[in-house]
């Protein structure tokens, strides 16, 4: 009985992980549609390179994104085995829903007239925010997310450094699509969500987590270890490197 009392638990547990993730992603999905996409900024990574195929070729960046995260799943498949590769797949088939459903039915409009730096610190804050709520739970939005924590552990470097280095060279390549000025508040809300990024993933963990629901959920133990051990060290990079 106690056994399957435990059993029960793990299962409310990953269920109310797998709930929190999928919130991460539906806030990336809102942002990169409703706020980057309106008002013609770009993203670094791979949801910036959707995007900048969306603005060449017209394909959808819902579709992008699987194309290119498609050879990154398969690594992640060598390396960590299937079980790893599911739970990445989900969030990003759940970032590739919520693109797509935003970008067929949402009727609304964010622009901001030309006022750019608005949607570059709101696509900042909450890129971040959304982003570090999937790492921070063990999820993946893309494959570069896979990438960036490996690296992390790799080098030793805070998380956020490592999405704003690497979104460098993405951004780079925006000025061939974007005017100048699109590009420069591109960077900026690109460095501002690494700074979110940062902070979310590494908030000190306490046991547990209050989530908006009221509901507590518990930190898996190698979490609460791999965070509290230094700051460079995060449960994601802890989930994907051990």
């Amino acid at each position: 009985m106690k056994r399957t009392s435990l059993t029960v638990q793990h299962v409310k547990t990953e269920a109310i992980k797998f709930a929190i993730m999928l919130l991460g992603t539906f806030i990336l999905a809102f942002a990169y549609y409703h706020i980057n996409f309106q008002n013609h900024l770009s993203e670094g990574g791979f949801v910036g390179l959707a995007l900048l195929g969306k603005y060449a070729t017209g394909l959808s960046p819902a579709v992008g994104m699987l194309l290119l995260d498609i050879p990154v799943m398969i690594l992640a498949w060598f390396i960590k085995g299937w079980k790893f590769m599911i739970q990445a797949l989900l969030g990003v088939g759940a970032f590739s829903l919520f693109y797509d459903g935003f970008e067929r039915y949402s009727t609304l409009v964010m622009n901001f007239n030309g006022n750019l730096w608005i949607p570059a610190v709101l696509s900042g804050v909450l890129t971040g925010v959304g982003a570090g709520i999937v790492l921070r739970f063990g999820g993946a939005t893309g494959g570069d997310d896979i990438l960036a924590v490996l690296v992390s552990r790799w080098k030793g470097w805070k998380l956020g450094t490592v999405f704003f280095v690497s979104d460098a060279f993405v951004l780079g390549l925006s000025l061939f699509f974007l005017p100048v000025k699109e590009t420069l508040y591109t960077i900026l809300a690109v460095w501002i969500a690494s700074k979110m990024i940062t902070y979310v993933v590494g908030i000190p963990a306490r046991g547990t987590v209050v989530t908006t629901s009221a509901v507590k959920l518990p930190i898996p133990s190698v979490a609460a270890k791999a965070v509290n051990a230094a700051t460079t060290r995060t449960s994601v990079a802890q989930g994907v490197t051990n």
